[in-house]
Formats: structure tokens, C-alpha cells, sequence
């Protein structure tokens, strides 16, 4: 079976790390994916690059197009790419309200399947015949390491004991705001806030190992990475119930939902920090990247 991944390319990776270890892990099960990358911003950006899909499309022969996003699968509708899957992503659906009914109409007309990260985005889309698949988290990358090993790969000083804010700052979604509000509370000299601003996807899981606690303050999510990650790595989290984040976290000692409040966010804080390591990894087994690419390729099949 070939299989045609289709997403953004303008990113500095090339692809998101999140397309692509989908696409790696799929390949692992044995089956054949390529990768096109749509290099342009926005609706008239990605209406560029419909002839050249068109023309990529015309070349090659694929057994099923899996478009991740909206505005990729928009593109790979109008080149012509059938049968196709479509991946929605958290942004899709916090995105213009309008979003929705293009999404609903291209559902109708062009798309075999669209796959959604949570029972949350499903209800959001109004759309009855939606597989709610998460996206995986790798194993071989994310896994628990010593927290003083991490803490040297990082630089960082080995005196203080770290929260991780788990999102870049600069992006308003985040809530970053309301993240530092509540360190402030904290008022411990020994607690320094850190958070992801160009860190390379391999140095990533040194970030969640070198923390005590993994803060998330999104106003909103899909099914955030980030949690899934830190929980390969048995690191407390402390997360606003955004998502599917209450069904990852809610079984897991040392792992705490929190109100949009400083001080509930800062008093979990000081509960997490009671843990040393959690017990998340054996909690998410059942979203190791193996199996959620299982789940798709099932996907893939029903199509053929």
C-alpha cells in the first residue's frame, strides 16, 4: 500500500515532528509513505500549491491521500487526491468559525474519512461519522531519563528545581500569562520556570526529564503532545482541563487538572512537586505510536 502524507512545509523542520512521526511509524508497520509539503501561508498560499499537487498527483500513483489540517486537505481536494483521509488538527476548530462548514461541506464532497484528535473536537465538527484517533507518542524518543543526566544536557543549574512551561510562550493560545501569574505565587527562590522557545525536537524530552512538574495553561488544545510526552516520561503534570487532557492525566498519581486560577494552578504545583516520577508511561500504552498507527492504517483499509 503506498500512502501520500500531505501537510504544511513551512516550518524550519521541513514538516511538523508530529506529521512525521506519524508517517515513520506507519511505515514501520510495513507500509509505503511519501510526504508532499505545501510551502506557503495562508488560504491563498495554499491555492498556490493546487497545480503542483495536481501535477505530483498525475505522476504518481497512491493507494490513499492523508491530508493533516484543514487547509492541506483543502489544497489536496481541489489537485483531486482520492480516496482521502484528512486529519484535523485543535487548531482547525479554534481557528474562524467559518472553518467548520468548509470542513462540513469538503466532508461531503471530497473526503472519505476525517479523523479527530478528541471526543471534544468531535462534538465541536457536528459530524457524526468521525474516528477520534489521538496522535501517538513515540517510546524509543520519550522515555524516562535521570533527572541530574537531563538537567546537564540542558545547561541548566543543578541547585534549582524546575517547572516546565510545555508550549512556547509567544503564542497567545498558551496562556502564558496565567502560567507565570501562578509561579509567581510560588515565591520559592529554589523554583525556576522554564518553557519551550526554539528547542530542537531531540533536546525536547531532556526538557520534560530535567522537570519537576509540566505546566499547561492552554486556553485550549486538540489532544496536546506535550502531556502525552511528558506521561511517556513519568513526569507530574499540572494541566487546565483542555482537550482530551482530563482522559490522559485523571488516572495518573501526581498528575493534577486545574481551574483557570493562579492560585488552584500554584497549589497543584506544590502537590506535583511531592512526586519524584509518575506512573504515566504504563498509563499510556494503549497511545504508543504502534498502536495509533495500527488504528489508521484500519482506517486505510476499509477504504481499499
Amino acid at each position: 500500500m503506498r500512502v501520500l502524507f500531505i501537510s504544511s512545509g513551512n516550518s524550519k523542520l521541513g514538516i511538523s515532528p508530529i506529521v512525521k512521526n506519524q508517517g515513520e511509524s506507519i511505515k514501520k508497520e510495513g507500509i509505503e509513505v511519501e510526504y508532499f509539503r505545501i510551502k506557503g501561508k495562508g488560504f491563498f498560499g495554499y491555492l498556490k500549491a493546487v497545480p503542483i499537487l495536481r501535477r505530483f498527483l498525475k505522476k504518481n500513483n497512491f493507494d490513499v491521500v492523508h491530508a493533516h489540517y484543514s487547509l492541506s486537505a483543502l489544497a489536496a481536494s481541489l489537485a483531486g487526491a482520492k480516496p482521502m483521509v484528512v486529519s484535523l488538527m485543535g487548531s482547525d476548530l479554534n481557528a474562524k468559525s467559518y472553518y467548520k462548514y468548509l470542513i462540513r461541506f469538503c466532508n461531503r464532497f471530497f473526503w472519505s474519512q476525517i479523523i479527530v484528535k478528541s471526543e471534544d473536537m468531535k462534538r465541536s465538527v457536528g459530524i457524526k461519522d468521525i474516528c477520534v484517533i489521538p496522535n501517538g507518542v513515540n517510546f524509543d524518543i520519550f522515555k524516562p531519563i535521570d533527572k541530574s543526566e537531563a538537567i546537564k544536557k540542558n545547561e541548566w543549574s543543578s541547585d534549582k528545581t524546575y517547572v516546565l512551561f510545555a508550549a512556547n510562550p509567544n503564542r497567545p493560545v498558551k496562556n502564558f500569562a496565567l502560567a507565570e501569574n501562578a509561579f509567581s505565587k510560588l515565591a520559592d527562590s529554589n523554583l525556576e520556570l522554564k518553557y519551550f522557545e526554539n528547542v530542537p525536537f531531540h533536546d525536547i524530552v531532556y526538557y520534560h526529564n530535567a522537570a519537576s512538574v509540566v505546566l499547561l495553561t492552554s486556553h485550549s488544545e486538540g489532544s496536546p503532545n506535550v502531556i502525552k510526552e511528558a506521561m511517556a516520561c513519568n513526569v507530574p503534570i499540572v494541566a487546565t482541563n483542555v482537550g482530551d487532557v482530563d482522559e490522559i492525566i485523571s488516572t495518573t498519581e501526581g498528575c493534577y487538572l486545574a481551574d483557570f486560577d493562579a492560585d488552584d494552578i500554584a497549589n497543584k504545583i506544590k502537590l506535583g512537586l511531592k512526586f519524584d516520577k509518575t506512573n504515566g508511561r504504563q498509563n499510556i500504552k494503549h497511545l504508543e505510536s504502534s498502536v495509533i498507527a495500527n488504528r489508521i492504517i484500519d482506517i486505510y483499509k476499509t477504504l481499499l
